[in-house]
């Protein structure tokens, strides 16, 4: 690994220290790991609130599926279980309601992002204000939370997109026997495994900006004197 790298600052002549990047990945990796409680309920809401869209978008995957066969009894089930159907209908798109829990959902889940973040910048005021008087830039912390955010994100979006498939799978297998998994569109239904996984990333991302900034523009002097 690189060793840490120094540069002057304009004017006063102390020198910051300028880290490798995968010195930032490894320093996150085991700030994930100190704090793992706390990222496990973190990770688990995003994880909800992705698994809710997989679902959502999975099922409406497995009912296009069903529809692609051009079968009345097919059509039928569909419109027996809830699904809003006219006669001339070849696909199933997203219902307003089932937009509107899911963007609810989603809010959610980054308002309690914001929330634990913000939680975790009070909890490590004297960490980063001893690392911005060891020479740490203002980009460093920045960095190590967003790439604390990249790592949950990426890890609960993943799981949450896979379980939310793998429930409305077992949903559709239930409701409407194996034709559901008979006429499954894999590449709808992969990209709304992608669009689950991506949009969970993202919320992470946006849920710990903020609290990153705050963090960032923290003085070190005022961070080392808040008492833990």
């Amino acid at each position: 690994m690189d060793p840490p790298r120094t540069r002057k600052t304009e004017g006063d002549g102390h020198r910051l220290v300028v880290l490798p990047f995968g010195k930032s990945i490894e320093i996150a990796y085991k700030s994930l790991k100190v704090r793992f409680f706390r990222s496990l309920i973190t990770t688990a809401s995003l994880m909800l609130a992705v698994s809710f869209l997989s679902f959502v978008n999975v099922g409406n995957d497995i009912a296009n599926g069903l529809l692609s066969m051009d079968d009345p009894t097919h059509r039928q089930a569909l419109i027996q279980s809830g699904y809003d159907l006219g006669e001339t209908d070849t696909r199933v798109d997203e219902s307003p309601k089932q937009r509107w829990l899911v963007i609810l959902s989603l809010m959610v889940c980054v308002v309690g992002i914001v929330n634990a973040q913000l939680m975790a910048v009070t909890e490590r005021f004297r960490e980063i204000g001893t690392m911005k008087c060891l020479g740490a830039l203002d980009r460093f912390v920045l960095r190590l939370f967003l790439l604390e955010a990249a790592m949950q994100g990426f890890a609960g979006a993943v799981v949450g997109a896979a379980v939310g498939a793998l429930f409305a799978l077992l949903n559709g297998l239930l409701r409407f026997g194996s034709p559901a998994l008979a006429a499954l569109p894999w590449p709808d239904i992969l990209t709304s495994l992608g669009l689950a996984a991506t949009t969970g990333c993202i919320l992470s991302l946006a849920g710990v900006l903020y609290p990153a900034l705050v963090a960032a523009r923290m003085a070190p002097v005022e961070a080392m004197r808040v008492e833990q």
